[in-house]
């Protein structure tokens, strides 16, 4: 089996030369989902808007290729304030199969166009 590149009109495209996602051998190889509304462009406000924007990101480009939240087993999550890392926790907590995903998650991280956080996943096919 080869990769396939995925992609959701109910998500942000891509800032750059990468794919929403690859599907290779199962899984699904998500990059870094931004808080940003596939609406408008723009980056929601607030880290708890861009967390539950970044899952609602993830979201659709999984559910393109043919996977969704439930068959996640790695997240890696970038944020910008090590602060934020409670409200972080809670928005996952209510997104998070059980048993959840393996994860990371670096902060201080500098992201581009105001972000305040990243979500890259991935996540086994159906």
């Amino acid at each position: 089996m080869g990769r396939v590149a995925v992609s959701s009109e109910r998500a942000p495209r891509a800032l750059g030369p990468y794919s929403q996602a690859i599907v290779a051998n199962g899984f699904v190889f998500c990059s870094g989902m931004p808080g940003i509304d596939p609406a408008t462009g723009k980056p929601v406000s607030g880290i708890e808007a861009q967390t539950e924007q970044a899952l609602r990101n993830l979201a659709a480009v999984l559910e393109a290729a043919d996977s969704a939240l439930d068959q996640l087993v790695k997240l890696t999550i970038f944020y910008a304030h090590v602060e934020d890392f409670p409200v972080i926790n809670e928005v996952l907590g209510r997104h998070m199969p059980d048993p959840p995903p393996a994860r990371s998650a670096p902060a201080n991280v500098a992201l581009p166009h105001g972000l305040l956080i990243s979500i890259e996943a991935i996540a086994a096919t159906r």
